[in-house]
Formats: C-alpha cells, sequence, structure tokens
C-alpha cells in the first residue's frame, strides 16, 4: 500500500465511528440525528454522517462561558 493513500480518511463515518471521532455517546448522536440537528444518510441499512456534517454539528454546540 502507498503511504499517500494509508494516510486517506474516509469521507462517511458510522455511528460509531463518529462517535469515536466525537467523544459522543451512541444514544446523544442517534438523538441529534433524531432531532434533526446532525445530518445523517442512508445506505442500505447502514447509517452513514458525512465528516463536514458531524464538524458543522460540532461547532453549532453553545460554547460554554
Amino acid at each position: 500500500m502507498d503511504i499517500q493513500t494509508s494516510s486517506i480518511q474516509p469521507e462517511g463515518l458510522s455511528v460509531l465511528e463518529a462517535c469515536k471521532v466525537s467523544g459522543l455517546g451512541r444514544t446523544t448522536v442517534y438523538e441529534a440525528i433524531s432531532d434533526g440537528r446532525l445530518k445523517a444518510r442512508k445506505f442500505g441499512k447502514r447509517t452513514i454522517i458525512l465528516r463536514g456534517d458531524l464538524r458543522d454539528f460540532l461547532t453549532a454546540l453553545p460554547v460554554l462561558k
């Protein structure tokens, strides 16, 4: 495998991967999807969250003062 190829990160994340990347729990991620605050897509039975959508969701969270 080429060194450049091995550093490519997938654009679409499973719910489990999105949880690992964001530090959020599975229930929290599914609630955010259900509420419409986090965009998700379906491909067959798989729920896919795009990295950009996850980033947008996280940056839209309130900032603590």
